[in-house]
C-alpha cells in the first residue's frame, strides 16, 4: 500500500470493522478497497471510468454504485478525503515546534509525506465541487495560511515569500513519483530542504524573478474542464 493511501484519512480496515457485523463489516472493507482503488486509478488517469475503479477494487459495479451513485460523488469524496487529511496535518504542526520556520517546513513535509495534495490538483476542474469542499478549503488555507503567516513576521522567511508559493512547492514535490515508495519519499526530502532553503531569510538573497501566483490563478484550476 503506498503512502497516500495510508494517509489518506480512511482507518484501517482492522479498526473500521472492529465491532461491526459481518455484512457491515463487508460493506466498510468495500468501501476502503474502492477508495484505495480510485485513488490510485484516478492519479493515472483521471477521465478513468469507474469501471476500472471497480475492476482495481476487486468488487462488482454494483456494489461501487450502491456507496458512490456516480463518478461525480466518488471525485467528491477523494477530494474532501485529501482535505480532511491536509487539515488534520496543519492542526498537528501549528504549534509543534517553537521555531516558526521549522513548523512550516514540518509542515510541508508533512502534506507531502501524505501524498494528498497530487490527487487534489489531479482531479480539479474534473468535477463540480460542493458547499462542504469549499468549506473545507476555507479552513485549509486558513490553517496553512497561519502556519505560513507565523513565520513570515518572525522574520525567518525572505521579504518576498508569499504564502500561495506553498502551494506551488507541494506540486513540484509531489510530481516526483518512482516505482520505489521509499526513493520518491526520500528525493522529496531532498528538494523540500532544496526549496525550504530558497524560501529562507537571506539577506544576500536577490530578488525573486516573478511575482507569486494569486487567488484568482490558483483558483482557475477548479473551473470544470470541457468534457470532464
Amino acid at each position: 500500500m503506498s503512502t497516500s493511501q495510508e494517509l489518506a484519512g480512511s482507518a484501517s480496515g482492522q479498526d473500521a470493522t472492529a465491532g461491526l457485523s459481518g455484512r457491515r463489516a463487508e460493506a466498510v472493507r468495500n468501501d476502503q478497497s474502492i477508495l484505495a482503488a480510485a485513488r490510485a486509478v484516478f492519479m493515472q488517469n483521471p477521465q478513468a471510468p469507474v469501471a476500472a475503479v471497480a475492476k482495481a477494487a476487486g468488487v462488482g459495479i454494483s456494489a461501487l454504485y450502491r456507496r458512490y451513485p456516480g463518478k461525480e460523488q466518488l471525485l467528491q469524496k477523494l477530494c474532501a478525503d485529501g482535505l480532511r487529511t491536509f487539515i488534520s496535518v496543519a492542526e498537528r504542526h501549528s504549534d509543534a515546534q517553537p521555531d516558526p520556520f521549522t513548523a512550516l517546513k514540518e509542515f510541508v513535509r508533512g502534506i507531502v509525506d501524505a501524498d494528498v495534495h497530487a490527487l487534489t490538483v489531479k482531479l480539479a476542474g474534473t468535477f463540480t465541487p460542493t458547499p462542504e469542499l469549499g468549506e473545507l478549503s476555507s479552513q485549509a488555507g486558513i490553517l496553512g495560511g497561519e502556519i505560513f503567516n507565523r513565520a513570515l513576521e518572525a522574520g525567518t522567511l525572505r521579504a518576498d515569500a508569499d504564502a500561495n508559493d506553498i502551494p506551488m512547492i507541494f506540486e513540484q514535490l509531489t510530481a516526483i513519483r518512482l516505482l520505489d515508495h521509499a526513493r520518491t519519499a526520500a528525493l522529496r526530502h531532498r528538494y523540500l530542504d532544496v526549496l525550504m532553503d530558497g524560501l529562507r531569510a537571506n539577506p544576500a538573497a536577490g530578488t525573486l524573478s516573478a511575482p507569486p501566483p494569486s487567488n484568482v490563478e490558483l483558483g482557475e484550476r477548479w473551473v470544470p474542464r470541457p468534457g470532464s
